[in-house]
């Protein structure tokens, strides 16, 4: 009997109680990740009381017809997909190329792959859906050098590391969010795919106000940006999960973009095409999008009193300090 290959840990660097735990993820069986992701989430659901609020507000905000037994039992099912998610993206770190393509449907690869054929770079944008970090080593184990994505540093250091492994394994690079303009701009004219999550607010000077679920939010028009300067595609593209678990990339058709001789208009158009790309696939998905985020904290703060608590104690702070002469 042939001696199975053991799964190693790819770019992941762990020990003692981390490793012993990938290790043992990275040989169960699917179905039993999706069974324990689902109590996992369970426990969060009921433990983690703030998010479990934020979770609430955020699906009675944008579906207030929805009953209140329909919105209890989609807040349970989010957490339940964020403890499977979970689990799913420490095996993913460690399974092979082939188990990896083999494991993952795609439906409008030949979208994808006409966007690219020329070589002249493509926009894809994402969302924080499903399992949102199967689409990146999915497309880098395909497409290899050719991909890149755009991150964010996460705070918490070994996570970080796992799921920077996770994305560059198999060849892809990521680009720093913060700073990255450039980065992002050369890649394309490279002739790389650049893939960007665009259901985050922003804080910077790349914002601009559109509509998500017909509510006010602020938008980056990074993405817009790029494609107008790049003159690539912009395809949006999800990795969501089926009924039965399962993971699927899903590649929609190109957005048509509007290009005219006022740039600061045709930012905010397009990226407003863009968060209505975003918007229609969360909508066939509600259970699985990350609706931890407040999304909707800075035109609707009240939404979330605990941040508005917070951020009125900084600036009482602040103002203390100031008048004490340490600011």
């Amino acid at each position: 009997m042939k001696r199975k290959e053991p799964i190693q840990p790819s770019t992941i660097k762990t020990n003692g109680f981390r490793h012993a735990f990938v290790s043992f993820i990275a040989d169960l069986p699917h179905k039993y990740i999706l069974s324990l992701g689902k109590l996992l989430g369970r426990l969060i659901y009921f433990t983690d009381v703030p998010h479990r609020r934020i979770v609430r507000r955020n699906l009675k905000f944008v579906y207030p017809e929805w009953t209140p037994k329909r919105t209890k039992s989609t807040s349970l099912r989010v957490f339940q997909n964020i403890g499977m998610t979970f689990l799913e993206i420490c095996q993913i770190a460690c399974l092979p190329k082939d188990k990896l393509l083999s494991r993952t449907k795609i439906k409008g690869e030949k979208l994808l792959l006409d966007a690219i054929k020329d070589n002249k770079g493509a926009i894809l944008i994402s969302a924080h859906l499903g399992n949102w970090e199967i689409v990146a080593p999915f497309l880098s184990a395909n497409i290899g050098a050719r991909a890149s994505m755009v991150g964010r540093r996460l705070r918490i250091n070994p996570i970080n590391r796992m799921i920077e492994g996770l994305r560059t394994r198999f060849g892809a690079t990521v680009i720093d969010k913060e700073s990255g303009m450039p980065k992002m701009m050369r890649a394309i004219r490279e002739g790389k795919i650049l893939g960007i999550m665009l259901d985050q607010g922003t804080q910077s000077s790349m914002g601009v106000k559109v509509n998500f679920f017909s509510k006010a939010v602020t938008a980056t028009v990074g993405p817009a940006l790029l494609a107008l300067r790049c003159k690539c595609p912009v395809v949006p593209i999800f990795g969501v999960r089926e009924n039965d678990g399962s993971l699927k990339i899903i590649v929609k058709s190109p957005l048509k973009l509007k290009r005219t001789k006022d740039l600061k208009a045709d930012l905010k158009v397009n990226t407003q095409i863009m968060v209505n790309a975003i918007e229609k696939t969360v909508r066939a998905y509600p259970e699985q999008w990350f609706w931890v985020h407040k999304r909707w904290k800075k035109y609707y703060p009240e939404l979330y009193p605990e941040y508005m608590d917070r951020r009125k104690r900084r600036r009482e702070r602040k103002a203390r300090l100031a008048n004490s002469g340490k600011v």
